[in-house]
């Protein structure tokens, strides 16, 4: 019995109460994750499912509407999706994503990773960043995957290929931003394996005004683009509503015409900026909208965005304003990109300003091939504003302006002072008024005396008299040795204490005036040198 007590299989140990397992904040993680994913699922279910059934002739029953909604989650995370019921029977790729619906998926998974690294009480446990990136991906991914397998059997299947690469992208981007922003947005150094010379470098403040700059000028440009996009609606307003309401006759269907609109906004805006820089956007194999002239695409589908494209023919004055919106942003870019430092030179300015236009462009290099897309297999297969030519564009135009911009902005900020040459020169400080005249002062001061009377007393300074110096005591002799004192006759010393106390009040001098009550004495000021 002893043997088999102590040789038998030892029971596990109570956990220990500082030890706290990860495994169910992990899990938790990996629910949010799947949570977000099924929230943004489900919205757009809702909504197909609400227009189906408001829809008087209904194309499917309730499964073709969850495919669609299936469809719509993927082409929210830029994922090309697949129209096989066409005239000619060959499938055409469905690829221009709303932007606007990308901020669903991007805000519902930047808030499970929020929650994923935050801490309800105090003894809850935190995982590293690291551990809640992968865990809120694991469960997003997952639900990505059942959806795409899903949505195969739709009327819209997703590119599995382009489904492959796109929700990941998204789901890491938005996920990374999450943890950052619970982390406190800590900008810490680079890691140790990169050069000191290239670590050194970038913790410079000029990194952090180019990206202030480059971004000051991407929104002027998307703020220019709208501006071109509701004057063009504004200026073809009868054509937009023609095109409303000729697309369907039903309250419901107008309903998701108007969504679809709306989603669109955000494209509608960088095409508007990519026109005003000039390459323009394309609208089909070999026909782009420029300000500089439009041929005409004879393809289009009716839709009321497309209703405000420019009228055929070569540009007019009218199309040629819109070049100020890009000159407005290079102004910006230079303005953001200067210091409020006098001690930076004008090559680091400008090199500041030359980076914040390379930021400018590669943003807008991104914004245009993510706005972009194809919407059919042969006339339509290019549609949108090309990247790379948007890109250079914004780049062009922002760092011949910015650099000299800031140049000079720097150079005004950092003037001298106006002042006298010579700090030894008060003639120029001097107030010449008769206020502050010398004699002028003396003469009202005579005045102002003469009329207080004896509240003002003349101040006579009595001369003090110097006590006669008192030779030193020589210093005792070492030795015990006794000094001869000589005796000098004819003084008089009273050593009363009275008598010595009554003396020093005699010798502490009288106040110079009386004090008045009610009377404000002011002070004389010197005289300026002549």
């Amino acid at each position: 019995m002893t043997q088999v007590t102590e040789r038998g299989t030892p029971l596990p140990a109570a956990p220990r109460a500082g030890v706290r397992r990860r495994s169910p904040a992990a899990a938790a993680c990996v629910v949010g994750g799947a949570v977000a994913a099924g929230l943004g699922l489900g919205f757009l279910a809702v909504l197909v499912i609400v227009l189906w059934i408001s829809s008087p002739y209904p194309d499917s029953g309730p499964g073709g509407a969850l495919h669609l909604a299936a469809g719509l989650w993927l082409l929210a995370h830029g994922t090309e999706l697949v129209r096989y019921d066409t005239l000619s029977g060959i499938p055409a790729p469905v690829g221009v994503t709303p932007l606007l619906l990308v901020a669903l998926p991007v805000l519902l998974m930047r808030r499970a990773a929020r929650l994923g690294s935050a801490a309800e009480e105090d003894d809850e446990e935190v995982l590293p960043a690291g551990a809640v990136f992968s865990a809120v991906l694991c469960g997003y991914l997952a639900v990505g995957a059942l959806v795409t397998a899903y949505a195969a059997g739709g009327p819209m299947p997703a590119d599995p290929i382009s489904a492959a690469w796109h929700v990941p992208l998204v789901a890491v981007l938005a996920a990374a931003a999450g943890v950052w922003g619970a982390r406190g947005r800590p900008l810490g150094p680079l890691p140790s394996w990169l050069p000191g010379g290239v670590r050194k470098a970038v913790a410079r403040p000029r990194y952090a005004l180019a990206l202030r700059a480059g971004a000051g000028g991407a929104l002027v440009l998307l703020g220019g683009g709208a501006l071109v996009v509701g004057a063009s609606l504004a200026w073809h307003g009868a054509e937009v509503q023609a095109s409303f309401l000729s697309l369907t006759g039903v309250w419901s269907g107008r309903f998701a015409v108007l969504l679809l609109a709306l989603t669109l906004i955000p494209n509608a805006m960088v095409w508007g900026a990519a026109y005003a820089l000039g390459p323009g956007f394309a609208l089909g194999a070999d026909v782009t909208a420029t300000p500089l002239g439009f041929a005409g695409a004879p393809g289009l589908p009716r839709f009321p965005l497309l209703e405000a494209l420019p009228a055929e023919g070569p540009g007019t004055p009218l199309t040629w304003a819109v070049a100020g919106v890009p000159v407005v942003a290079g102004l910006a870019v230079g303005w953001f990109a200067v210091r409020r430092a006098r001690e930076v030179s004008y090559g680091e300015t400008a090199l500041t300003a030359a980076l914040g236009a390379v930021v400018c462009g590669l943003t807008m290099t991104g914004l245009a091939a993510a706005s972009a897309g194809p919407l059919g297999s042969r006339r339509l297969s290019e549609f949108g504003p090309v990247w790379w030519t948007t890109g250079v564009a914004a780049f062009a135009w922002t760092v011949v302006l910015a650099v000299p911009v800031a140049v000079a902005v720097h150079a005004w900020r950092t003037r001298p002072a106006i002042g006298p040459a010579d700090p030894e020169d008060d003639e120029a400080l001097v107030v010449d008024d008769g206020w502050h005249d010398s004699g002028v002062r003396e003469i009202r001061w005579a005045a102002m005396r003469k009329a207080a009377g004896s509240l003002i007393p003349d101040i006579a300074v009595p001369p003090v008299p110097v006590p006669p110096a008192v030779p030193e005591a020589p210093p005792a002799v070492p030795g015990g040795r006794r000094r001869a004192v000589t005796v000098v006759s004819g003084l008089e010393l009273d050593l009363d204490p009275g008598l010595l106390t009554a003396k020093l009040a005699e010798a502490v001098p009288a106040p110079l005036a009386p004090p008045v009550v009610g009377a404000r004495v002011l002070a004389r000021r010197k005289p300026a040198p002549e």
